[in-house]
């Protein structure tokens, strides 16, 4: 299943839903909530969460100094939500106004789960609570129904209620109202057959009730939530082939209507909300081979025309990469495979419309997460390198002012296909996936 699944699943990073990147966004926030932002080096910034649920403009100013006079440390900014553009989980709600905690670098254990997942999601609510949906057991073969809840200040898992359907792949997507949608995916079976149903998860019930079906079957496909409160689907495996279809959920309806489609046909590509309310699409391959048909051609999707309209290609042709919209508007793409695996990185300006080489990662990888830190840090964790055959426990940061990663703390265990979810307070958690074995994981742990 872990082969087959290499071929047909996209990055199923739900802050990352990044986890790969897939259909990472800026978060609704609390008003009147303050977080850090990314500013020029020597510099601390701040933006406050407006009654509209949206991060105001990023003010730089010279970092302040405490009471111990010259010489004394930067006061660190007390925060309540994610700077612009931080993946806090797809279509993630930051939770209630609390202190950032002030990161260390290193991995700690938390709470294990109750089930062993992998190709799972991961969904941050607007209780602060992480949310944890289907996936497989590589150990009984199983596609799985089952959900829970990770609360942070408990750092323990509790089963919640199981969706109507089994499936891994999918994705699961915070709406504005607090409601989860969870659409698509496959049952695992000789077929791999790919679901169109879909399902929502009221988080004050704790159950999850059936909703209209999308217009096609779809796993590995990318979800984003649009400015106007719709979700946008795109792309993935249709069972048969791959598809450049696209179509939108309209929570008020409770059901899905086809839009514009790509260019192409694409999965294993990434999606990302940018800060002019367009969505960027990148990569991916179409289907015919893994790797030779891998693409480097990038689209955006107008939610106004309800069109695709080709951009600027990335320097390379990638697929199970990931893209991370930063705090200053670019959108950083990292890692990924094709004709090899990749430990290059390059940034998309909207502005300009093209992609501009940037700093190489210190390890090639795909199948890897990729988190927006508080700090305006890209927190790279675990994946695959094809070249040496390994999975990889180690994790490395994403510096935008210097344009470098940097190797940070590794965590205690190999993983990928794993999901990565920034937490209120500024830590990042990284649950489930597979080891080097090839086995499920229940684990998780916390980079704080």
């Amino acid at each position: 299943m872990v082969a087959m699944l290499r071929l047909v699943l996209s990055c199923l990073l739900v802050v990352s839903l990044d986890g790969c990147g897939n259909g990472s966004h800026s978060p609704k926030c609390i008003s009147g909530a303050s977080a850090e932002c990314y500013c020029p080096t020597g510099q601390q910034g701040a933006q406050t969460c407006t009654p509209a649920g949206t991060f105001a403009a990023c003010v730089c100013a010279a970092p302040t100094v405490d009471a111990g006079g010259a010489g004394g440390s930067a006061a660190p900014i007390a925060t309540g939500g994610t700077g612009t553009g931080a993946t806090a989980g797809t279509g993630a709600t930051v939770g209630p106004t609390d202190a950032t905690t002030v990161l260390r670098g290193v991995f700690a254990a938390t709470g294990s789960m109750a089930v062993a997942r992998d190709y799972h999601a991961a969904t941050l609510m607007s209780t602060g609570e992480v949310l944890i949906t289907g996936g497989e057991d590589e150990g009984s073969g199983n596609s799985l129904a089952s959900a829970e809840l990770y609360d942070p200040a408990a750092g323990t898992f509790t089963s919640t209620g199981s969706m109507a359907v089994a499936r891994e792949g999918h994705t699961a997507t915070l709406l504005e109202d607090g409601i989860v949608l969870v659409a698509g995916g496959t049952i695992y079976n000789s077929a791999g057959d790919a679901l169109a149903s879909a399902e929502l998860y009221d988080p004050a019930a704790g159950t999850f009730a059936a909703t209209g079906n999308m217009t096609v079957e779809r796993v590995g496909h990318t979800v984003t939530l649009l400015g106007n409160g719709t979700a946008l689907i795109a792309g993935g495996y249709g069972g048969a082939s791959s598809l450049a279809s696209a179509e939108l959920y309209d929570p008020a309806a409770g059901t899905f209507t086809a839009t514009g489609s790509m260019s192409v046909a694409r999965e294993g590509h990434t999606m990302t909300l940018l800060a002019n309310g367009k969505v960027l699409i990148a990569g991916g391959y179409d289907g015919s081979n893994d790797s030779v048909s891998a693409l480097a051609s990038a689209e955006l999707y107008d939610p106004a025309a309800g069109t695709f309209t080709a951009t600027g290609s990335m320097s390379v042709a990638r697929l199970y990469h990931t893209a991370t919209l930063l705090a200053n508007g670019t959108v950083l793409v990292a890692g990924g495979s094709g004709t090899e695996w990749f430990a290059s990185a390059e940034l998309y300006d909207p502005a300009a419309g093209t992609f501009a080489v940037t700093g190489n990662m210190t390890v090639a990888r795909d199948y890897h997460t990729a988190t927006l830190l508080l700090n305006g840090k890209v927190l790279i964790t675990g994946g695959y390198d094809g070249g040496s055959g390994q999975t990889l426990a180690s994790a490395e940061l994403y510096d935008p002012a210097a344009g470098t990663f940097a190797a940070t703390g590794s965590m205690a265990v190999a993983r990928e296909s794993h999901t990565a979810t920034l937490l209120p307070k500024g830590q990042v958690l990284i649950v489930g996936g597979y080891d080097v074995n090839g086995a499920s994981l229940a684990t998780a742990e916390l980079y704080e």
